[in-house]
């Protein structure tokens, strides 16, 4: 079987690809499992949190890797991406898109009529790449287009087996957006989200909330800052052996300062002597968290204020605005996205093209790209994938 374009993989990109070659050219999209669109229908809880709603420069701020990206999301914009549906989208906090019928299976119902001229082969699993671009020995394609995902969420159809159908240089592979495991049970205060706070790692700083569950720590604030420590920390999870381990520290008043709140309790244990701590501090954090804050703080819940010498309310400041968790691990299993993947000094950012091999292009997760919370990542998928086919086509 001979085609002008073999599309490898039916995810975002590659169905955005699909969409965007040509009609006039013969094109064959390659699916592992038995539907497109698989991890496309569990992203934003079920809802499809499709894209970010910022204006593009704004946009770009939020990725490492904008100045690769420029391109991409100017040939293929949000308003081009909702012109491909007869649905309206609403947008919710921090400009997140989602249908309005908030159902993910709408949307991909949406791209998949579209693809009337595209031939599609379900269950094919992509084991190798000849030379000659002669796909498992059966399919020949005159220029492919590699949109096969990363390596979270397994289940879909991502492995890093999708690393070695080319020579191309990868990256270290690392888990992103991913709930993080502390080394303390954290069971006994399981359900309580810190409002607002900000999380820090080293140089890095994200505010959000924090949700505590019985393994460790989730919620925005969390998941963006898994992505920083991870590309911070040297490993690679294709390799057998490796130690995730190390510090966050969360500011749980991070609209005070260290100075204010020195002041405010040098007043208030003064005039308020009697109040003990943990009531005293229901204005400064949720109540239900209050208890084990004070344990780890080392300060007997039941403490009148003007029992607490000096030492003591400086150890309460700190802990307020840097209070500490040892992280050893990150929740794989819940790991959104890749970070890492194929190296982008060898794709041209005008096209998707490899520098070193003419005719193979790449789009999507695949490539070491990745973005925050929010519809940062379909993003980068619906315009890789797109200008990758546009480029095919105007070759």
């Amino acid at each position: 079987m001979e085609y002008d374009i073999a599309i490898i993989g039916g995810g975002p990109a590659g169905i955005t690809a699909a969409i965007a070659c040509s009609k006039d050219l013969k094109v064959i999209l390659l699916e592992k499992n038995s539907s497109l669109g698989v991890k496309l229908l569990l992203t934003g809880g079920g809802r499809c949190n499709i894209t970010n709603n910022k204006p593009l420069k704004k946009l770009l701020t939020f990725f490492d890797e904008r100045n690769f990206l420029k391109h991409s999301f100017y040939t293929f914009t949000n308003e081009d991406l909702f012109n491909l549906f007869d649905f309206d989208f609403i947008e919710e906090d921090n400009n997140r898109m989602f249908p309005e019928s908030e159902k993910s299976i709408d949307v991909l119902n949406g791209l998949e009529r579209h693809l009337n001229d595209v031939e599609i082969l379900y269950n094919y699993e992509v084991k190798k790449i000849s030379d000659n671009f002669i796909i498992n020995d059966e399919i020949k394609a005159k220029k492919i287009i590699i949109a096969t995902g990363g390596v979270t969420y397994p289940q879909t159809g991502c492995n890093s087996n999708n690393y070695s159908l080319t020579d191309m240089p990868v990256t270290k592979i690392k888990y992103g957006l991913s709930p993080l495991i502390t080394k303390e049970d954290l069971s006994s205060i399981a359900g309580i989200t810190l409002e607002n706070v900000e999380c820090s790692y080293k140089k890095s700083k994200v505010k959000g909330n924090v949700l505590i569950s019985h393994v460790g720590l989730t919620g925005p604030g969390i998941i963006d800052l898994s992505s920083k420590i991870s590309k911070d920390l040297d490993y690679d999870i294709l390799d057998d052996e490796y130690d995730l381990s190390c510090e966050i520290a969360i500011d749980l008043v991070p609209d005070y300062s260290r100075d204010y709140l020195k002041d405010t309790f040098n007043k208030d244990f003064q005039n308020r002597g009697k109040t003990q701590i943990k009531n005293y501090l229901k204005d400064y954090l949720t109540n239900a968290f209050i208890e084990y804050f004070l344990k780890k703080t080392n300060i007997a819940s039941d403490t009148q204020l003007s029992r607490i010498n000096k030492k003591s309310k400086n150890r309460l400041v700190e802990s307020l605005k840097r209070f500490t968790f040892e992280i050893v691990d990150f929740n794989k299993d819940l790991a959104k996205v890749t970070v890492g993947g194929i190296d982008l000094k060898n794709i041209n950012p005008k096209s998707m093209e490899s520098k070193t091999t003419p005719n193979l292009y790449f789009a999507g997760e695949v490539l070491d790209l990745d973005g925050p919370t929010g519809g940062y990542n379909l993003k980068i998928a619906f315009s890789t994938g797109f200008l990758a086919g546009k480029s095919v086509s105007e070759k």
